[in-house]
């Protein structure tokens, strides 16, 4: 029997459904995507100035964005955002949405994969495989939004998703980490129960990590998926100073 969230035992004992990339175009073409928010996430508007730190144009990284609307927030406040999807409908969907238009290139180093670039704004969204992005293409950014990502990525692959963040980190990265937390024997995800003592082996050896906020997340939805509770948590993680 798995024991309550936040417990080490999860992380052996529970086994969690596993995604492919086809499950999550599916998903965008069925317009399956309760996952999406049409606002502004609350805890990015309430932790903003603690990412931004006192910085102007900084680049933003969104892992697996969607369409998600905080990416022409931070683009509206001079800030630049570079993001990764896998389905081509979430990124035309932001773009009209936003009313913006776009240009559509080739990303040589990664076959088949499109960037499309606003012509309005600072965001360039790459369609592609999250894990065939790298440093090499998009460089390093000064800030992260992971809302949606980590808790979506299959739990075998967090070490390769964190060795991916950690090397799209620039030395002035502020990332910032919502995960999920709760009885992982009712449910199997997506998205993913995170227990904190992960995260600190994940990027723990490389990086600072603090509790920025913890919150009831429980709503009707999650309740309907059989949990009995659900405690969302944002973490600001940093690199090491050397």
């Amino acid at each position: 029997m798995c024991l309550r969230a936040g417990t080490r035992d999860c992380l052996h004992t529970c086994e969690y459904q596993v995604m492919a990339l086809g499950d999550w175009e599916e998903r965008w073409q069925e317009d399956r995507i309760g996952f999406h928010q049409p606002h502004v996430h609350k805890m990015l508007e309430k932790n903003i100035d603690k990412v931004v730190s006192g910085r102007t144009g900084v680049r933003f990284f969104f892992p697996l964005c969607g369409k998600a609307v905080d990416m022409k927030w931070l683009a509206d406040m001079g800030h630049s955002v570079v993001g990764v999807e896998i389905s081509e409908k979430a990124i035309k969907q932001f773009f009209a949405e936003n009313n913006l238009t776009y240009s559509e290139e080739p990303v040589p180093a990664i076959p088949a994969a499109k960037v499309y670039k606003s012509s309005e704004r600072n965001i360039s969204l790459y369609q592609c495989d999250l894990f065939k992005f790298s440093s090499s293409i998009g460089g390093q950014f000064g800030a992260i939004w992971d809302r949606g990502s980590l808790v979506a990525i299959n739990p075998r692959d967090r070490e390769t998703y964190a060795d991916l963040i950690i090397s799209l980190m620039a030395k002035d990265c502020r990332y910032l980490l919502d995960t999920l937390l709760y009885n992982a024997a009712l449910y199997s995800g997506p998205p993913f129960f995170v227990p904190d003592e992960q995260l600190a082996s994940l990027f723990g050896k490389s990086c600072d990590l603090e509790l920025l906020q913890s919150a009831d997340a429980m709503t009707e939805r999650y309740r309907a998926w059989g949990l009995d509770s659900l405690t969302e948590n944002l973490h600001l993680i940093t690199p090491k100073s050397i």
